[in-house]
């Protein structure tokens, strides 16, 4: 049996992590002396402890680390471990971007001197948007979920003997932005009126483009909502993105492109 401080020092964690994950069921000691409260441990511990760290090092949560100790079908771990790897190198794109993006908007600093020049490259117009035949599913969503939401649209092409017309977007019904959790309507163009959910007429609109991914897709945003404002419009209808270029255009995020839509009318 190992002391909690000689545990503590070969699996390198504190004790204050070794109580921690004592009081949430993590990592029990082997036995606790009635007498004294000192804490022991096999030293078969030591490589569930080291399998705690590494599942850590993969990016899972304490509470889901605790899921995984607890599954027990090989299949099932394999699955969790592979949707993990999918997940840290979605991150490790978008940290390629992100430091991308820093490196140009500070060459764009040092040669301008306005930190917050980015804002105010949007060319905005007003125009018509196109009309769109489309298919469509409507939920409470957060954005890691508009894949699986498309999924179940593009999985109605086939069975509804549809032409998409590669023409996708999203609309945004509520007033303020949830990440986790927002009233999202993703839709996909089809050929066929007949067989559209909706048929999106065209109306009214200040458009935007933006060059890049969709983490900045709010600076876009952030210019199109004051030049409505400042040019005597106000804001008609749930704006909306239609996805002009994407990754599946086998082009890289900077070269991404999105109109950003907003129906609007005079005040």
């Amino acid at each position: 049996m190992l002391q909690i401080g000689e545990f503590s020092k070969i699996c390198q964690v504190s004790v204050k992590t070794l109580h921690h994950y004592d009081k949430i069921g993590l990592l029990a000691p082997a036995e606790v002396d009635c007498f004294t409260g000192y804490r022991y441990y096999q030293s078969e511990q030591i490589d569930r402890m080291n399998y705690i760290k590494r599942l850590k090092r993969y990016g899972f949560s304490l509470d889901e680390i605790q899921s995984i100790l607890a599954i027990s079908d090989n299949h099932e771990l394999r699955n969790v471990l592979r949707q993990q790897k999918d997940k840290l190198k979605r991150e490790q794109q978008e940290m390629a971007i992100i430091l991308n993006e820093l490196q140009t908007h500070i060459s764009v600093f040092e040669r301008t001197g306005d930190i917050m020049i980015y804002q105010k490259s949007y060319a905005i117009e007003v125009k018509n948007s196109p009309l769109m035949n489309v298919l469509t599913k409507r939920a409470m969503m957060g954005v890691d979920e508009f894949g699986k939401y498309y999924g179940t649209l593009f999985e109605r092409v086939p069975k509804e003997q549809v032409t998409p017309t590669g023409l996708n977007g999203s609309r945004y019904y509520d007033q303020e932005f949830n990440h986790e959790s927002s009233d999202v309507e993703v839709f996909i163009g089809i050929k066929e009126k007949d067989k559209a959910d909706v048929v999106m007429e065209p109306c009214q609109c200040a458009m935007t483009v933006h060059h890049g991914g969709y983490s900045t897709l709010s600076e876009a945003y952030g210019a199109i909502v004051p030049w409505i404002i400042e040019n005597g419009w106000e804001i008609a209808d749930a704006p909306f993105e239609l996805y002009i270029k994407t990754q599946f255009d086998s082009l890289s995020p900077e070269d991404w492109e999105t109109e950003i839509y907003f129906p609007i009318r005079k005040k």
